[in-house]
């Protein structure tokens, strides 16, 4: 076996809390994940890291049951999933915040904050959420279009927060956001990480998922093609600078 794919396929030190084996999956026709394999540990931080089209973001959606069309195992606390739709698996306590937020237009920023329903016991309460996101607590009557790039992604983590789920999905959080915004976002997930949470994030800025990170796997035509750990990153930036085209 290859050294990268070897390293790809090689078990954490503890059972991991999520597990994704042989994941396949389609739109419609299209034939999109070719047989993706990677693990989470609990309570690490782990990015997705590929260029555009390379299947990251339909890795989330098959975790999340939004992709139906998809076969392989998917494991997230020793129960498989594969076969579940969206609801349930969102009742076992996996988070999803998509790379358009999904903050309904309709909705003050109250609103849309208690808008998911609470799925098991642990998550966050209001005051804690304010405390995290101070610039929430300032905008509960506005309405959640209003609010700026980076307060509508703080509102669509803080809202799924408030569920008890303790896996994140988080797609593209910082895309688009000015530079400060994104460091706040870093202190974020290093804060949840701190408090327990499982992160996989998908990202393009691989710098920013440097500084949040455990490990980093590389997907290239919806497979996973390497992982490096965060602190072996150094010594292989030229390798994914070669994996990223950057």
């Amino acid at each position: 076996m290859p050294e990268a794919a070897s390293r790809v396929l090689s078990q954490p030190a503890v059972a991991p809390l999520l597990s994704v084996k042989n994941l396949q999956a389609w739109y419609g026709e299209s034939h999109v994940l070719h047989g993706i394999n990677f693990d989470v540990a609990p309570g690490e931080v782990v990015t997705l890291l590929g260029r555009n089209g390379a299947g990251k973001t339909t890795t989330l959606r098959s975790i999340i049951g939004i992709l139906r069309k998809r076969t392989g195992s998917i494991s997230f606390d020793g129960k498989e999933t594969i076969r579940l739709p969206a609801r349930h698996i969102a009742r076992l306590g996996i988070g999803y915040v998509p790379e358009e937020r999904g903050i309904f237009s309709s909705l003050s920023v109250a609103e849309n904050l208690v808008l998911p329903p609470v799925v098991k016991p642990g998550g966050m309460t209001q005051e804690q959420i304010y405390t995290l996101f101070p610039n929430i607590k300032e905008r509960l009557s506005s309405q959640g279009t209003k609010l700026s790039g980076g307060e509508q992604q703080m509102l669509s983590i803080a809202r799924i927060l408030r569920t008890g789920a303790n896996l994140l999905l988080l797609d593209e959080p910082t895309e688009g956001l000015a530079p400060v915004i994104v460091e706040q976002i870093g202190r974020t997930i290093a804060r949840l990480k701190q408090d327990g949470f499982t992160i996989v994030l998908v990202e393009q800025n691989f710098r920013f998922a440097a500084t949040v990170a455990d490990r980093h796997y590389v997907v290239e035509q919806g497979r996973v093609i390497d992982m490096i750990r965060n602190d072996e990153l150094d010594a292989n930036i030229d390798k994914l600078h070669g994996y990223l085209g950057v």
